[in-house]
């Protein structure tokens, strides 16, 4: 049985960006290290501020289409549920 998981990436400048992956550490480590052109590489959105664990492909991306739709003051407000302080929970995994 796979896990499925709904993150959050955030810029040092606040831009945040919501995905959807079966392996958190290698697709986190995937934006860290610029792998994919794209949104996150350019604006450099690599900080993992938030996840949230399913065991169901359909539920992981549907609460991420629930996450895209909302304000970006709610979905500032749910980070801060699991992670008052901002911090990257993946700072130490490119070591």
């Amino acid at each position: 049985m796979h896990n499925y998981y709904v993150y959050i990436l955030s810029s040092l400048k606040g831009t945040l960006y919501i995905g959807v992956t079966n392996d958190l550490e290698r697709r986190v480590l995937e934006h860290k290290q610029g792998a994919n052109s794209g949104f996150t590489k350019k604006y450099r959105v690599n900080l993992l501020v938030y996840y949230e664990e399913f065991t169901s492909i359909e539920d992981a991306i549907l609460r991420e289409k629930q996450i895209k739709g909302w304000r970006r003051e709610k979905k500032r407000a749910l980070v801060e549920t699991l992670n008052p302080k901002w911090l990257d929970f993946a700072k130490d995994w490119l070591e």
